[in-house]
């Protein structure tokens, strides 16, 4: 997957089974995210443990111990590509005691898809006032992700199958509660869709005539499709910092043998680059960066919007763990030298770096 197409991050949320593992599974397995040997082993291992249907989900749902679960905990992070983006997909947690997981994820999509089943009972246990497609909207919007893609997911399984009535109600009542949130619904495509079956996914579906396709008004012209794919498209790439200072929330940091110690994260502003030398705040720890990693693949440097894993020298996993002050990788202003560093920590290879320039 090359570089030169924009990079962007969606969040997939949505109530608890509204089919958002398996929208996603699909995009991704359609898109190219995932080989065809995977998904053939994923759809025997799903089948002999009695969760066929879970097949494209079980593609997100790697985790062992979510397998058994039946639910999805971690944030996925996966990928594909549309013909204008490089894709990253945050799969969301739908169930109630995730909504920790679901904060961390959704601060940073750019666009947030939100998956309402249309089943009988499901579009209602999701709206209704402790179901969780208000919850999740209303956590995009507040937590800055300003733009919305509707999929009304299941039409496979209205009453009677593919109803126009039930789609239009839907769309009718989630338009009222998102523009009660702050979201202009003129701005917001609706697609009715089937997660499983691929209707409106990839290609305009045949069990669907009644669906003219889906049309968004923004400031800066209108757009119009028909399929999920085509709203993706659609959405409007951020604005990328890179003239700024280096600024990298970190997602997690892992200790990999052989490597050592390497924090993730997303690159809000700024760029990251091998060989440069920067602080985590608050535990003010200074040190160098050996290389960073997007996807398995090596950079030369990570741009804003980046999902980036990055090996850093001589510093353990509990130096630069994210607490409740989430701590932030900084790209370092000042030189660092011995007699300044009684500060905070600060890696011998730190110092060489300095020295270097």
């Amino acid at each position: 997957m090359g570089k030169e197409k924009t990079h962007i991050n969606i969040v997939v949320i949505g109530h608890v089974d509204s089919g958002k593992s398996t929208t996603t599974g699909h995009l991704i397995y359609k898109c190219g995210g995932i080989d065809k040997r995977t998904i053939e082993k994923f759809e025997k291992e799903a089948a002999e443990m009695g969760k066929g249907s879970f097949k494209y989900a079980w593609v997100l749902d790697k985790l062992k111990a979510e397998r058994e679960r039946g639910i999805t905990i971690d944030i996925s992070l996966w990928k594909f590509e549309t013909s204008k983006y490089y894709v990253t997909i945050i799969d969301a947690p739908g169930h109630r005691d995730f909504i920790k997981n679901m904060i961390t994820g959704t601060s940073q999509a750019d666009c947030a898809v939100l998956i309402v089943a249309a089943g009988v009972g499901e579009f209602e246990a999701g709206i209704s006032k402790n179901g969780q497609t208000r919850e999740h909207a209303l956590l995009a919007y507040t937590l800055g992700v300003k733009q919305l893609i509707v999929g009304v997911n299941k039409m496979d399984s209205t009453e009677p199958p593919y109803s126009q009535k039930r789609y239009e109600e839907i769309v009718k009542e989630v338009s009222t509660y998102i523009k009660k949130i702050g979201y202009n619904p003129d701005t917001v495509a609706f697609v009715p869709i089937s997660g499983w079956n691929g209707d409106n996914m990839l290609e305009p579906s045949a069990n669907m005539p009644w669906f003219k396709g889906w049309k968004v008004t923004r400031k800066d012209g209108s757009a119009s499709g028909t399929t999920l794919l085509e709203a993706l498209d659609c959405i409007l790439p951020p604005t990328r910092p890179t003239d700024k200072p280096l600024r990298l929330p970190l997602q997690d940091v892992y200790k990999i043998g052989g490597i050592g110690t390497v924090p993730v994260g997303r690159v809000e502003t700024g760029v990251l680059k091998p060989g440069m030398v920067v602080t985590f705040a608050p535990v003010n720890v200074t040190t160098e960066v050996k290389s960073v990693e997007m996807h398995h693949e090596a950079l030369s440097e990570a741009l804003p919007g980046d999902n980036v894993g990055f090996n850093v020298k001589n510093v353990s996993v509990k130096d630069v763990r994210r607490d409740m002050r989430q701590t932030v990788a900084v790209g370092v202003i000042k030189a660092v030298d011995k007699k300044a560093a009684g500060a905070g920590k600060v890696t011998k290879s730190a110092q060489k770096a300095q020295k270097a320039k």
